[in-house]
C-alpha cells in the first residue's frame, strides 16, 4: 500500500509539471508607474519558495528566542543524570562498606543542588559507620524540613544513631515525633521501638510491641519467643517481694512458664521471697510437662512443710529417670532436710557416681558434717573447691 501511493504520487507530480509547462496563463503586477508580468507558473514557484523561507526564518526567531530555556534544560538534565550516577555510586558504596566513598559521593550530590534527602541520609550513615559524629549529625540536620518521607528517613536514621549510642530514651522520642507526624504502623520504626525498650527495661513495653508485630507476621517466630522469654526473664529477676513475684508468675502464659530457663529463675526468685510451696508446685508442673535434669536438682532446694511428700513425689519420678543426677541430688537434699540420713548418703553418693558436681559434693559434705565425720566433710569441700576452680580455667 505504500509504495502504491508513492507511485500515484510521482503520477501527480508529472501531471503538474505538465500541465504548468504548457499553461499559457500569466501573472500581471502594476504599481504605477511600475509593470511586471510573470507566468502563472513562475508566480507560484516564487509564492512557495517565499512561504519557505518565512517559514524558515519565523521558526529560526522562535529558536533563539528558546535558546535560554533549552541551555538550562541541557544543563539541568546534564546535572540530573550526574546525580543519578552518584546516587549509584554512593549506594553501591555504601552496602560494599566503602563508607568514606559513599560519604563523598553523597556530599558531591548535594553539592549539585539535588534536594533528595536521600543524598544527607546516607552522608550521615556513612558518617555514622565512621565514628564522625559531629559530621553525620551536620548531614541530619540538611536532611530536615523536607516531605513527609523525607523526614521518616530522617527520624528513623536518627533512631537507629541513637541506639547504636545505647540512648533508648532519644531513640523512643524520635520514634514518638515520627507517630505525631501521621505516620502509624510502620514496621522498621516497630522494630525499632523493640529494640529501643529492650535498652530501657521496659519489659511490659517490649511484650506489647512483640504482639503487635506477631499480629503482622512481622517477627521470625523462634526470635519472638525467645524475646517474650526474656522480657518474662526480667520481670520475674526485678519483683522485690513476694506478693509482686505471684502477680507476675499468674500473668506468664502457661506454656512459658513451664520453659525451663523461666521455671529455673522462678524457683530461684520465689525461695528467696520465701515461696517454697508455689516454688515446688511450678518445678512439679514443668517437670511433669517436660523433663529437665538440671531443673529437677532445684526441687531439693524448696523446704516445703510436707517433706515426706516431696520425697515420694520425687520417688515417683526416679522410677522412669533411676539414672538422673539432678534427681537424685535432689532427693539426698531432701532426705537431708528430713535426717534421713542413710538414704541421704546412698543418693547423693548415687548423683556424684554418675556426674559429679559442686552441689552434690557440697551436700555430701553437709552430710557429713551433720555425722560427725569432719575429715570426710573436708574431702568432700575440697572436691567442690577443685570443680568449682576447674569451671573457671574453663571459662
Amino acid at each position: 500500500m505504500k509504495y502504491l501511493v508513492w507511485i500515484l504520487g510521482l503520477f501527480a507530480a508529472a501531471v503538474a509539471l505538465t500541465f504548468a509547462a504548457h499553461n499559457p496563463a500569466y501573472v500581471l503586477l502594476v504599481y504605477p508607474p511600475y509593470r511586471i508580468e510573470l507566468s502563472l507558473t513562475l508566480f507560484i514557484v516564487l509564492m512557495v519558495l517565499t512561504f519557505v523561507s518565512g517559514y524558515g526564518l519565523v521558526r529560526l526567531i522562535i529558536s533563539i528566542l528558546h535558546l535560554p530555556g533549552h541551555v538550562r534544560k541541557f544543563r539541568l538534565e546534564r546535572a540530573q543524570a550526574k546525580v543519578r550516577e552518584l546516587l549509584d555510586k554512593e549506594l553501591g558504596a555504601f552496602f560494599e562498606g566503602r563508607y568514606a566513598a559513599a560519604e563523598k559521593a553523597a556530599a558531591r550530590a548535594m553539592e549539585l543542588g539535588d534536594t533528595s534527602a536521600l543524598h544527607p541520609i546516607i552522608a550521615a550513615r556513612s558518617a555514622h559507620e565512621l565514628r564522625d559524629y559531629k559530621k553525620r549529625d551536620a548531614y541530619l540536620a540538611a536532611a530536615e524540613g523536607r516531605t513527609i518521607g523525607d523526614s521518616t528517613m530522617r527520624l528513623m536514621t536518627t533512631s537507629k544513631f541513637l541506639l547504636d549510642q545505647r540512648d533508648p530514651r532519644g531513640a523512643l522520642d524520635a520514634l514518638q515525633e515520627l507517630r505525631d507526624s501521621g505516620i502509624k504502623g510502620h514496621l522498621g520504626a516497630m522494630s525499632l521501638e523493640l529494640k529501643a525498650h529492650q535498652q530501657a527495661g521496659n519489659w511490659d513495653e517490649v511484650l506489647s510491641v512483640l504482639d503487635r508485630l506477631e499480629k503482622r507476621a512481622s517477627i521470625d517466630a523462634t526470635m519472638a519467643a525467645q524475646l517474650r522469654q526474656q522480657a518474662w526473664l526480667e520481670k520475674i529477676r526485678h519483683q522485690e517481694d513476694l506478693a509482686g513475684l505471684t502477680a507476675c508468675l499468674k500473668n506468664i502464659p502457661a506454656d512459658f512458664k513451664r520453659r525451663s530457663k523461666i521455671a529455673a529463675t522462678a524457683t530461684h526468685a520465689l525461695i528467696q521471697h520465701g515461696g517454697d510451696s508455689l516454688a515446688q508446685q511450678l518445678l512439679t508442673d514443668s517437670l511433669n510437662a517436660h523433663w529437665d535434669s538440671e531443673l529437677v536438682a532445684l526441687y531439693g532446694d524448696c523446704r516445703s512443710n510436707d517433706g515426706v511428700a516431696q520425697i515420694e513425689q520425687a520417688e515417683k519420678w526416679l522410677v522412669q529417670h533411676k539414672q538422673d543426677a539432678g534427681l537424685l541430688l535432689a532427693l539426698g537434699k531432701l532426705c537431708l532436710h528430713q535426717k534421713l540420713w542413710g538414704k541421704a548418703k546412698s543418693y547423693l553418693d548415687a548423683s556424684s557416681s554418675i556426674a559429679p558436681s559442686q552441689a552434690a559434693y557440697t551436700a555430701q559434705g553437709q552430710l557429713a558434717e551433720r555425722l560427725g565425720e569432719s575429715d570426710e566433710a573436708f574431702k568432700y569441700y575440697q572436691q567442690a573447691m577443685g570443680l568449682t576452680a576447674g569451671s573457671r580455667i574453663e571459662d
